[in-house]
């Protein structure tokens, strides 16, 4: 079974929002640490974005309105999946770490 800690976690977590163009979080209130929630919440908001471009760009190519190539589409899809594949991965860590949690005897 594969055992990932927090740090590698949240390593990949800010690669993926690295590679999604994520606006700079806001700084949080204590340094050298950032807010879970608000990494999340960025997060999630770039993975709904390059959906929304990916399907604007499909969108457009399929009219034949749009000025993207084949590539740049089918790129722009591969990317909104990967990120999405990404986003469901953490989050089932989460719930296994939470169930994991729960199973706990106190």
């Amino acid at each position: 079974m594969n055992e990932i800690s927090s740090a590698q976690l949240l390593s990949q977590i800010r690669t993926l929002g690295k590679s999604l163009q994520i606006p700079p979080m806001e700084p949080v209130a204590s340094p050298g640490r950032a807010d879970f929630g608000s990494l999340l919440s960025n997060t999630l908001n770039a993975v709904n974005s390059a959906q929304q471009h990916s399907s604007q760009l499909k969108t457009g190519f399929e009219n034949g309105t749009g000025s993207a190539s084949l590539a740049e589409v089918m790129i722009a899809g591969q990317k909104a999946d990967i990120s999405f594949r990404a986003v469901t991965e953490v989050r089932n860590k989460l719930v296994q770490a939470y169930q994991d949690i729960m199973n706990m005897p106190v």
